[in-house]
């Protein structure tokens, strides 16, 4: 009986020994599925990327065709009116306008032998200059010409009288250039020549370019001067 006994409990702590075995045996089968679902998750997310990737870009190539579209049609619809627009370049002369001249002196085709000239004669061997009369004398030399001729040292003056001074000046003065051309009797810029037309009462001091002998005498006698 007691070895019995001995023989119960010795098989009994075998198995009791297996049991923390079995234990540690499943511990990592119950962690393996842990790593796998931890490896899995983000194999997920790819997928997922992925997917979200694939229904973007249907849906970018649509809009990018979409924009594509009104720019081919603009495209065309450009170079149809380029078609329709006149340059300078498309003008041409109306047929039959232009006509080939012809290229004399090239052969019997094309008038090889006298070239349109005819046989002999002064006008097939050389051009009659022009105004020439056959040897007579010409019309330039035979017309009268002016005599004479302009010089180009002249001095022209702007003529005031003295009927003009006693009018500007009934009561005297100075008469100057500038004064003048305040009074509006010459222009400014220009010579001034006083001449004896017209009589004269009142004291006048003349400072001018010119004044002719006539003039002198008449401002002197009425008690005036010349310079």
């Amino acid at each position: 009986m007691a070895e019995s006994e001995a023989k119960e409990t010795a098989k009994a702590a075998p198995k009791k020994a297996a049991a923390p075995k079995a234990a540690a045996e499943k511990a990592p089968a119950a962690e393996k599925p842990a790593k796998a679902a931890a490896a899995e998750k983000p194999a997920k997310a790819p997928a997922k990327a992925k997917a979200a990737a694939e229904t973007k870009a249907p849906a970018a190539s649509t809009a990018a065709t979409a924009k594509a579209a009104p720019k081919a049609e603009k495209a065309d619809e450009s170079t149809e009116s380029r078609e329709h627009v006149l340059k300078v370049h498309h003008l041409r002369p109306a047929p039959g306008a232009k006509k080939a001249r012809t290229r004399v002196g090239r052969g019997e085709g094309s008038k090889g032998k006298t070239a349109g000239r005819g046989t002999k004669g002064t006008k097939a061997r050389y051009q009659v200059k022009v105004g020439f009369e056959g040897g007579q004398m010409p019309l330039h030399m035979r017309t009268p010409k002016l005599r004479g001729f302009k010089n180009p040292f002249r001095v022209e003056y702007q003529v005031v009288n003295l009927d003009k001074l006693a009018e500007l000046y009934p009561s005297g003065g100075d008469v100057t250039i500038s004064d003048l051309v305040a009074k509006g009797a010459v222009r400014k810029n220009e010579k001034v020549k006083v001449l004896g037309d017209g009589d004269i009462s009142v004291k006048l001091n003349v400072t001018v370019d010119k004044v002719s002998g006539s003039a002198e005498e008449k401002i002197v006698a009425a008690g005036g001067s010349v310079k």
